[in-house]
């Protein structure tokens, strides 16, 4: 059942609600989910790929703050700011009809000193904000195509050169975009090959690491146990992360290189 369906101030993009099974989601400019709320846990995270992306926190398990490109219908602000008290989200989405369905139909928080929204192109923002950042993480689409402003070289350039010194990009990408190799290829020219990923599910969305510097080898067996901690700490499964990414890693050894 829809709730409601419009078109925003620019006149191109249609913001539509829908409601099934206990499932509210959130689809613009045609019949892509972009966001999806369990309505009786507003604040979980409901979508795998949006689970998958919280695999950072493998490697930066305390972020100080969070750059988040594209806020959709808010599901990892919602997470972040309700399960990590100490990290400071800003969350830069170019539509206003978007926000304001986030705070209205899905229960996104007003801002205060740890959050914080603002309307602007991602792409624009990051260009002229040279400020420092933990995680940088982009989810940027126009239906099913990756929005360009968001997948360019100079782009990932500008990103690595914000992040802090342990800095993470994470980008949620289509398996199935026929661009797919073009974008994977730049990210690894700009963070000189520092690159993992892992498949959320066969044919779903591919979620890359890229590192601003080397975490050099972890082996695969510290990783599982830190999933465990993690898996205790935030409901979520990190044990089945570690297994993404490493069927998905290219090496066949006992260590994570990137």
């Amino acid at each position: 059942m829809v709730h409601f369906a419009r078109r925003d101030t620019r006149g191109d993009i249609d913001v539509a609600v829908s409601e099934q099974d206990g499932l509210r989601s959130l689809h613009l400019g045609g019949n892509m989910t972009q966001s999806t709320m369990r309505i009786a846990a507003p604040n979980d995270l409901e979508l795998v790929y949006t689970q998958c992306m919280m695999s950072f926190l493998l490697f930066r398990p305390v972020p100080e703050n969070i750059l988040m490109i594209g806020l959709g219908g808010g599901s990892l602000a919602k997470f972040v700011y309700h399960r990590m008290p100490q990290t400071k989200i800003t969350a830069v989405e170019v539509n206003q009809q978007i926000i304001t369905t986030a705070h209205n139909s899905f229960g996104l928080p007003e801002e205060d000193e740890r959050f914080e929204v603002i309307l602007a192109d991602g792409g624009a923002y990051i260009a002229n904000n040279p400020c420092s950042a933990d995680i940088v993480m982009v989810d940027g689409f126009d239906d099913d195509c990756q929005i360009s402003s968001l997948c360019s070289e100079n782009f990932y350039n500008q990103v690595r050169q914000m992040l802090s010194k342990e800095g993470i990009l994470v980008v949620n990408l289509l398996s199935r975009d026929k661009h797919l190799n073009k974008y994977l290829r730049r990210i690894e020219v700009s963070f000189n090959g520092h690159v993992a990923a892992m498949l959320s599910e066969v044919r779903g969305n591919l979620i890359v690491f890229a590192f601003k510097q080397s975490p050099v080898k972890l082996a695969w067996k510290t990783l599982r146990n830190h999933a465990k901690t993690l898996e205790k700490e935030y409901a979520l499964p990190f044990p089945d992360f570690v297994s993404k990414l490493r069927k998905y890693h290219s090496g066949n050894g006992n260590y994570l290189v990137v």
